[in-house]
């Protein structure tokens, strides 16, 4: 496996996870959706050391995948993101936001930030790993 290109998307996938959740996107919305202000949210740092942790997994787990199908080009490697967001990710938060009541809009964000997380991951793992 490229530790380098492992770190790489786990980088891409914390950047994308602060512009994502930050004013100048979603932060608003996603908060109204959780009914909770920034003051309720409290010390982000238990949270961001989770997130860290879960882009490391994650871009662990492209990287694997890649390695096991032979990801050869660049339309591969956007494929499995495409592939990984539409079929394991969006169906996973679609049955969490029916059973927990979220609605279409928290469904929306969720979804988008690990749907675009994924496939530029699998896009940064093939670039840097070539």
């Amino acid at each position: 496996m490229n530790y380098v290109a492992i770190g790489a998307a786990t980088v891409v996938g914390m950047v994308l996870g602060a512009l994502w959740y930050s004013p100048v996107l979603f932060a608003n919305q996603w908060m109204r959706c959780i009914g909770k202000t920034k003051e309720m949210l409290g010390s982000p740092t238990w949270p961001m050391i989770g997130s860290v942790f879960a882009c490391i997994l994650t871009a662990v787990g492209v990287a694997i995948l890649h390695n096991i199908i032979g990801v050869g080009s660049l339309e591969q490697a956007l494929t499995v993101g495409l592939l990984l967001g539409s079929l394991i990710i969006f169906p996973a938060f679609l049955s969490d936001s029916l059973f927990c009541g979220w609605g279409a809009q928290l469904l929306l964000i969720q979804v988008g930030y690990r749907f675009l997380s994924v496939v530029l991951m699998s896009v940064v793992i093939y670039i840097i790993g070539t």
